[in-house]
């Protein structure tokens, strides 16, 4: 991939992103499980990546960083335990427009802590999105034809619920390298789901571990690394409306592969949802911190 075009590589990034949900469901591994192999293997080749690069050394981050790191890493594996949970309870395509609800709650989460003030634009996208969602939980159906679980719906608002809280945490660290960031955050997942493994252990087949490795490889390690490549080099607009690829590829597999069948209200919610959430703002020159955001919002699948 050209290195000097990032519109290629954030719309792979979030082509890739728009998969994660079909990775999941074909190891056959449960949502802790799979977000263990996730964080190991991805923080391992994220730290492998940032150690040849420079970039641990020295190493920078001060105790208050270190557990605000860390604490990101909570708010992240945990974020991903419900989203992956969800997949099966609802469907994919269901669980990733929902989860679309995190930017809205980072604005809220900026307004009650950081005292940032939330405008009226905002509170009207937050009121349609979530109206979009409760079209989606009265009107959505899986692939066998029965309609969703609202248990589905309630773990992927609880995502992104913690991602915005992880998201939150990351405007706190804008000082700190992305890559090195998210390598402590990934290894914090890892330390931290490791006793997760004994009662929701790694797939015992060869094919289930593949498409674990698979997914911490290519929808984590390499994803990233397109990811924070490209963020700082292209307008949030730009950013925003590539973001789109994310849902709509999810929205496709969860068709193709799976065969879900969205109703017309069903297709109303998630239209409402992606419109109120991924709405780009028109800004001459975004600041550092709504870049860190739009991309957390993006990486948090």
């Amino acid at each position: 991939m050209n290195k000097n075009n990032p519109v290629l590589q954030w719309t792979a990034a979030m082509a890739l992103s728009g998969t994660i949900g079909a990775v999941v469901l074909e190891s056959g591994a449960e949502a802790p499980a799979v977000a263990f192999a996730r964080s190991l293997v991805g923080g391992l080749l994220l730290l492998v990546w940032s150690s040849a690069r420079g970039w641990l050394r020295p190493w920078t981050l001060s105790r208050r960083d270190l557990l605000l790191a860390v604490l990101g890493g909570l708010f992240l594996v945990g974020n991903w335990v419900l989203l992956f949970a969800s997949y099966s309870l609802s469907s994919i395509g269901v669980s990733t427009v929902v989860y679309h609800t995190q930017p809205l709650m980072l604005v809220g989460l900026a307004a009650a802590f950081l005292g940032e003030k939330m405008a009226k634009s905002q509170l009207v996208r937050a009121l349609i999105a979530f109206g979009g969602v409760t079209l989606i939980s009265l009107s959505a159906h899986g692939a066998d034809g029965k309609p969703v679980r609202l248990e589905g719906i309630a773990l992927a608002l609880g995502a992104a619920a913690l991602y915005a809280g992880a998201s939150f945490v990351a405007k706190q660290l804008k000082h700190v390298r992305p890559h090195v960031l998210a390598a402590v955050q990934l290894v914090t997942g890892t330390i931290v789901l490791a006793p997760a493994l004994l009662v929701t252990p790694l797939p015992a087949d060869a094919s289930g571990l593949l498409w674990l490795v698979l997914l911490g490889t290519v929808h984590t390690a390499l994803m990233y690394v397109l990811m924070y490549a490209s963020i700082g080099k292209l307008p949030t607009t730009t950013v925003a409306l590539l973001s789109y690829v994310y849902p709509v590829v999810a929205v496709v597999v969860d068709v193709l592969a799976y065969g879900h069948r969205p109703t017309w209200p069903e297709g109303v919610g998630m239209l409402a949802v992606l419109a109120a959430a991924l709405a780009p703002k028109r800004a001459p020159k975004p600041a550092p911190a709504l870049e860190r955001a739009v991309a957390a919002r993006a990486s948090g699948s």
